[in-house]
């Protein structure tokens, strides 16, 4: 860790709500943007910025709807260096207003068609004008890695002299690089006294190295959003680079890390922007292990492979042994025991030979594979009676119906019948299936349908994992044929 960081506390700026809702593609609605204030109000971040209220009537409204429902964070409006955009941030009651303007050549000169010292007084008279009117002001330098740095510093030392209470340095094009980055904040820094903000775009995947970089050279505030959205390839994303202070730097934030997953899954849900497998920190595979060495190594000590510093627990996630043909015979012996199946020495080689044979078609393994496959060469069914018996299931979908699922059951002997609606048809399904089970909650974790054929009467594969409560899971896979497809997207299944 380095030293001069441990315990130093950075303020955490998130701006999924007005640069993440830029991510091509993405709209909130007024009730989703004012859940995400209140789900990062329970992160602990220490600011958001709720929108840019300018924009539309709408956006106004949501900016000054979080602001009024009460949070413990400051609550942040963007704005031009536009009398008028400042006026409708102040308008919306928020607690700080993040004022920008362009000073890079290439933007002043082709967008704005500004000389440098016109944007030097509007820069100053914006400022000014925020600290009239008893707000808090960010400034930023648009652009601010491609702007002459004389000029930049300059502009900075005129919004000191106004009163502006932090500056941020905008990484606006991604083209920033850590070493890069640590010698322009360590220059800044050397000549202003207020604190640094930055805020990093992902161009060329470097968002997160350049942010921790300029903490490293004295920001003490970072800009993020969940799942790191945002404009082009995105943000500074808000786990990797919390969890890069914590852990790898030693350093403090207000945000309590426990939420993080809970955080990024709702995003994604109301977003519908999915994250991949390999996402650092949330991402489904961001703790889980299929090398036989990797699964026996973290079954007997976690950090054998794994960081160690930055435990599944600390981010609200969870450790996952995945079955595959890389597994290992310790991995394989675990969930067998798990499922009440105690295979010998040499039932277990078989198992594991047939395994590798379904790894090695290019199938996923699941759980009900391995149970189904260990059962057939233990030559013992698990011991009980079925404690479900599927009598009838089906869905009804289309563009005047709500989807709606009907399942037929014995449930521990009693035949149960249950209806229910979703935002889609396997959403209703999965609602009917939890209301069949009465308190036993479970949750859709993974459901995928792969081609296996083409044509009008296709062959797919269905896989599907649920969760319950306690963070056991299971997962299936089935065969279906695809009878036609729909023009509107619509399936319709056998």
């Amino acid at each position: 860790m380095i030293e001069s960081l441990r315990n130093k506390h950075i303020s955490i700026f998130d701006t999924t709500l007005r640069d993440g809702e830029q991510t091509p593609g993405v709209s909130l609605t007024s009730d989703e943007k004012l859940l995400i204030a209140q789900q990062l109000d329970k992160l602990g971040v220490d600011i958001i910025e709720a929108g840019f209220p300018m924009s539309s009537d709408g956006e106004a409204a949501s900016v000054k709807r979080i602001v009024d429902a009460g949070l413990n964070l400051q609550v942040c409006g963007l704005a031009r260096v536009i009398k008028s955009d400042i006026d409708t941030c102040l308008d919306c009651g928020v607690d700080m207003v993040h004022t920008f303007v362009s000073t890079s050549d290439v933007q002043r000169i082709s967008t704005i068609k500004k000389s440098r010292e016109e944007v030097y007084k509007m820069a100053i008279d914006a400022v000014e004008y925020i600290k009239d009117h008893g707000a808090k002001c960010m400034f930023s330098a648009m652009d601010a890695t491609r702007t002459d740095v004389d000029y930049l510093i300059n502009i900075y030392k005129g919004v000191e002299a106004a009163h502006c209470d932090i500056i941020n340095v905008p990484d606006t094009v991604g083209v920033g690089v850590p070493s890069a980055t640590c010698k322009l904040i360590s220059e800044i820094a050397s000549n202003v006294k207020i604190p640094i903000d930055v805020h990093c775009h992902n161009d060329f995947g470097l968002a997160v190295a350049n942010s921790l970089a300029a903490v490293e050279a004295g920001a003490s505030q970072v800009q993020v959003t969940i799942n790191g959205l945002g404009e082009r390839a995105g943000n500074a994303d808000l786990a990797e680079t919390v969890m890069g202070l914590h852990s790898l730097y030693g350093a403090k934030t207000n945000v309590n890390t426990r939420y993080i997953v809970e955080t990024s899954h709702l995003v994604e849900r109301l977003t519908e922007v999915r994250m991949p497998p390999t996402m650092p920190i949330v991402g489904e595979n961001a703790f889980a292990h299929e090398s036989g060495i990797h699964t026996h190594g973290v079954l007997v000590r976690s950090d054998t492979f794994e960081p160690g510093v930055m435990t599944p627990e600390m981010v609200g996630h969870r450790r996952r042994i995945v079955l595959g043909k890389h597994a290992g015979k310790h991995a394989v012996k675990q969930s067998l025991e798990c499922a009440g199946l105690h295979p010998t020495d040499a039932q277990l080689n078989e198992i594991m030979k047939r395994v590798k044979d379904i790894g090695d078609k290019g199938k996923r393994v699941t759980d009900a594979d391995l149970y189904a496959i260990a059962e057939s060469i233990i030559g013992t069914a698990t011991k009980g009676e079925q404690a479900i018996v599927l009598k009838e299931v089906s869905v009804m979908t289309g563009n005047i119906i709500t989807p709606t699922a009907t399942v037929k059951a014995i449930v521990n002997g009693k035949e149960r019948i249950c209806a229910n609606v979703g935002v889609g048809p396997v959403d209703a399904a999965l609602q009917t299936v939890t209301c069949i089970l009465d308190d036993y909650k479970v949750k859709l974790r993974d459901f995928r349908i792969e081609a296996i054929s083409g044509g009008s009467d296709a062959l797919a594969e269905v896989l599907i994992g649920v969760e319950d409560e306690k963070g056991r899971a299971v997962s299936a896979r089935a065969r279906m044929r695809i009878l036609s497809w729909h023009p509107w997207k619509r399936l319709w299944l056998r």
